[in-house]
């Protein structure tokens, strides 16, 4: 199944970091924070969004930062995605 976002939306994948402590404890998923980290995996078309023009400037692929509260998690054939709009995305990690 695919998805093709709306408007200024882009829908991205968090990156799963395997995190240890010092001691080499790896601490489970539930035991750490959300990270803030993601890949792109579709991207809207942008255009008239609310009355302005938007341009587009993230691309499938691209491993960005955004915010912590931002967006909707969506769960689609086993895997779970946040969609958000292009403003909640901070910036592109190369």
């Amino acid at each position: 199944m695919n998805i093709k976002p709306l408007g200024d939306r882009v829908v991205i994948k968090s990156l799963e970091e395997v995190e240890t402590t010092k001691s080499g404890i790896v601490l489970p998923g539930t035991a750490k924070e959300k990270p803030q980290m993601a890949e792109v995996v579709a991207v809207g078309p942008g255009g008239m969004v609310d009355g302005k023009e938007v341009t587009m400037y993230v691309e499938v692929g691209s491993k960005v930062i955004y915010s912590k509260y931002a967006g909707t998690e969506v769960k689609l054939d086993g895997n779970e995605y946040i969609i958000v709009r292009q403003g909640d995305i901070l910036a592109v990690v190369d």
